[in-house]
């Protein structure tokens, strides 16, 4: 493989894992000149191979790769494996969303705070092309079950929700002024750590298959619910200990409230992404009825 067709993988490779928002960033991620980039990249925007928001065709991609002669690695990167990439590094980046999100409330940091409201249009880029790539592989591969593959969209779907939610949770330090009192700021963290398991056990069940962990994630969403209740019983004290004479301190208690209600339903969007893996590997169609009912 010559050095430019190598270089050109390379970019291809990043735009696909990386989801770089410029060519400026392409180029300094990769060591190399804007210009170049361009260079490489300019007749497959033309083509069609690389579209709007640096997204890119799959079936082209393959046909490029083959190309270069590179195809021995693609047939391990592309269709289902490489959708799988993809959601597995958009959780990652929804970790870190939801990771920057809480710090901002433990350090009180609004340059964070808004850091972690930034990181949103990354989240949702990323269903974008998750999308695309889902319906390029329906278009191509007339031996895939359509209703399958519709589930990785589900999966990048609730993804995108649970960064809307910890949008919330970064709103509460750019709207309010006052800090979270260190009783119920105990609360909020182990609310925070239980999110965070739930969604890696969620998204290892549908990408590793391994549905046996919904027991674990069940556990987790109980020990969820209890905490959040002890934050609500906790306020509710603070509430009546306090004048609403004074309309930012009824703010507070009520973007407090937001944020209790974001971890809750970080935690049941997990569950429902167990129910689709569930769905997905073991063939168990998901619950009917609604999980508040169940």
């Amino acid at each position: 493989m010559s050095k430019r067709d190598k270089t050109l993988k390379e970019i291809l490779d990043l735009i696909l894992y990386e989801n770089p928002s410029t060519q400026d960033e392409i180029a300094e991620r990769l060591g190399i000149t804007r210009r170049y980039v361009t260079q490489l990249l300019q007749p497959l925007v033309k083509d069609g191979t690389i579209k709007r928001a640096y997204m890119i065709d799959l079936k082209n991609y393959e046909e490029i790769v083959e190309s270069v002669g590179d195809y021995s690695n693609t047939r391990n990167t592309t269709g289902n494996v490489l959708i799988n990439d993809m959601l597995a590094n958009m959780a990652k980046h929804v970790h870190s969303q939801l990771e920057t999100s809480f710090e901002a409330i433990v350090e009180y940091d609004k340059d964070m705070a808004s850091k972690a409201l930034e990181m949103d249009y990354a989240t949702n880029n990323m269903v974008e092309k998750i999308r695309t790539s889902v319906e390029t592989i329906v278009s191509i591969n007339y031996n895939s079950e359509i209703s399958k593959s519709l589930l990785y969209n589900e999966i990048a779907y609730d993804l995108e929700r649970i960064g809307d939610y910890c949008g919330h949770i970064a709103k509460f330090v750019i709207n309010d002024v006052y800090e979270v009192d260190e009783n119920i700021l105990k609360k909020l963290k182990k609310m925070y750590k239980t999110a965070q398991a739930m969604i890696r056990l969620a998204m290892k069940a549908f990408i590793e298959g391994k549905t046996e962990l919904k027991d674990d994630l069940t556990e987790l969403e109980e020990t969820i619910h209890i905490m959040q209740s002890k934050a609500i019983n906790l306020i509710a004290t603070q509430m009546a200990e306090s004048s609403f004479d004074e309309k930012e301190r009824s703010n507070y208690f009520i973007y407090l409230f937001r944020v209790i209600k974001a971890f809750k339903r970080i935690g049941d969007i997990s569950v429902e992404m167990m129910d689709v893996a569930v769905e997905f590997h073991d063939n168990i169609p998901r619950p009917t009825t609604p999980r508040s009912f169940r």
